[in-house]
């Protein structure tokens, strides 16, 4: 048989596709659901809501009402009910149960009643060298520290009185200052070691005032 007697290959011919080629609805279904779910995380990532933050360092039985408080918008997702939430109004009758610093997102779990704050605010003259980590909120420790014995023979060593309070107020002076040659400390000190603090400041001796490392 000659070559010449053969037909020619003819080429296939590509067909437009039409809506009713699988192919085409597969692709703009997935054309969709690629659009859908870039808008979702879009806006997901924007989607905010407004809770309380500290207007100013909340310290243990401190009341906090509106006006201790200023809203914030954040994107918490899940966790946004872990905080006080101004859509759920300001707390009523409540008061700090731990250290909340300025600025910082109120946790619902920070507020609670009063009854469950067991501290009293003791007032601690200070002098001079005051720490500059000493401020509202700090952590500290209290020691006794006895008056220089005149003629003694042997110096009395100071002592510990409590450790773990928290600074309630620092005195300031008039330019903002902490009061570098006297001022007093507001300390919040258990009901089980007021005795011994209170005994300190009233003997022959000072209240030393030492911030905890890390605190």
């Amino acid at each position: 048989m000659s070559r010449e007697a053969l037909p020619a290959p003819v080429a296939p011919r590509l067909r437009r596709p039409t809506w009713r080629d699988p192919r085409f609805v597969i692709g703009v279904v997935l054309v969709a659901l690629a659009v859908a779910l870039g808008s979702w995380v879009v806006a997901d990532a924007d989607r905010t809501v407004p809770v309380y933050a500290a207007a100013g360092t909340l310290t243990p039985g401190e009341p906090v009402d509106e006006s201790r408080l200023r809203a914030v918008d954040v994107n918490l997702g899940a966790e946004a009910d872990r905080y006080l939430r101004v859509d759920a109004g300001p707390p009523d009758g409540k008061v700090a149960l731990r250290v909340v610093g300025d600025g910082e997102l109120v946790a619902v779990t920070a507020l609670g009643d009063a009854t469950a704050v067991d501290v009293r605010s003791v007032a601690v003259p200070v002098g001079a060298g005051l720490s500059e980590r000493i401020r509202e909120g700090a952590v500290v420790d209290l020691w006794f520290v006895p008056a220089t014995a005149h003629g003694g023979a042997e110096q009395p060593e100071p002592a510990p009185l409590v450790a773990d309070v928290v600074v309630e107020q620092v005195d300031v002076s008039d330019g903002g200052l902490v009061l570098a040659d006297r001022g007093t400390l507001h300390v919040l000190v258990g009901s089980e070691d007021l005795a011994p603090v209170l005994a300190a400041l009233g003997a022959d001796g000072h209240v030393a005032v030492v911030p905890v490392t890390g605190a």
